[in-house]
């Protein structure tokens, strides 16, 4: 396949994950309100406010890192879509993966982590310090135990290829590697839960919290960025888990069904639990999902 059928191929995938996830983030606010007894926002209200956002021009002046971490959040998202290989089996959709991606994939992860801090950080917000403590903070109990469950499986398979992985759990349901290693998929599954964002992990933007945050802080174009981003991520990052635990997809259907229930696990639990204080989240990361992370990593080393 030539360079630019493999580019086209990858811009229209990259146009399927963003309304993908577009309509997710409908869904989910969609159910948060039905809980709430409210009827919530229509299905196409996020169409609506990234074209309106995008449309809008900023007056405001900052520093140029303010500018800047939008940038790097959705580098970090479209970083992801690119050395993720989306449907097994396919050349097409499989993007520029290699043998060696899992390590970039997790690189991916923290760097629109770090843009945003730098950003928030010149956004001149007197308590943006708190955003960006809360954020960094959270963000490194996540990575501890996610990257000790990832690196068990990567012990597990002999390889830090996604694709190999996959390729490892096709056959059954049961070659899964929640099936064949149990261990190291709830502590990713738990670790995810901060991953996505929702409550009880959702400390940064903290809303009906504090009037502040990304949402408020950035706008027009800026914020239709981060919504893109968003929206990005969350497919790209429910892809991730679905290839190391799942046995991925072989067609859209199947990543549509597969990223929908993983994505909707993180929104069902939030729905039910309130919002942890930033020392409770920590804590709850270097409990139980560290420990099972340890565990995993010790049955695979001998």
């Amino acid at each position: 396949m030539s360079i630019y059928y493999k580019l086209g191929y990858t811009l229209l995938g990259l146009l399927i994950v963003l309304n993908w996830g577009m309509l997710m983030s409908a869904i989910f606010r969609k159910i948060v309100a039905r809980v709430g007894g409210r009827y919530g926002i229509p299905y196409y209200q996020p169409w609506i406010d990234l074209i309106k956002n995008l449309g809008i021009r900023t007056t405001l002046s900052h520093g140029i890192m303010f500018y800047l971490g939008p940038v790097f959040r959705f580098t970090g998202a479209v970083g992801l879509f690119l050395f993720m290989p989306v449907l097994f089996g396919n050349e097409a959709w499989a993007n520029f993966s290699f043998q060696g991606d899992l390590v970039l994939i997790l690189y991916f992860q923290l760097f629109g982590m770090l843009g945003m801090a730098l950003g928030a950080g010149e956004g001149g917000h007197p308590h943006s310090a708190i955003g960006i403590s809360r954020g960094l903070a959270q963000h490194a109990a996540i990575e501890l135990p996610m990257t000790m469950g990832i690196i068990a499986l990567a012990i597990q398979y002999q390889t830090l290829s996604i694709s190999d992985i996959v390729a490892a759990q096709q056959g059954s349901v049961l070659n899964w590697s929640i099936f064949t290693n149990p261990i190291a998929g709830v502590t990713i599954l738990l670790a995810a839960l901060g991953a996505m964002g929702h409550s009880p992990f959702n400390l940064v933007k903290a809303p009906n919290e504090i009037p502040i945050g990304p949402p408020t802080e950035y706008h027009s174009t800026f914020l239709g960025i981060l919504m893109s981003s968003g929206a990005i991520l969350h497919v790209m990052e429910a892809v991730l888990f679905m290839n190391l635990l799942f046995g991925g997809a072989s067609n859209w259907f199947e990543m549509i069904l597969k990223t929908f229930l993983i994505y909707f696990y993180s929104v069902f639990v939030g729905v039910v639990y309130p919002r942890f204080r930033i020392e409770q989240s920590v804590a709850w990361f270097f409990k139980i999902p560290l420990l099972l992370g340890i565990i995993a990593i010790l049955m695979y080393s001998f």
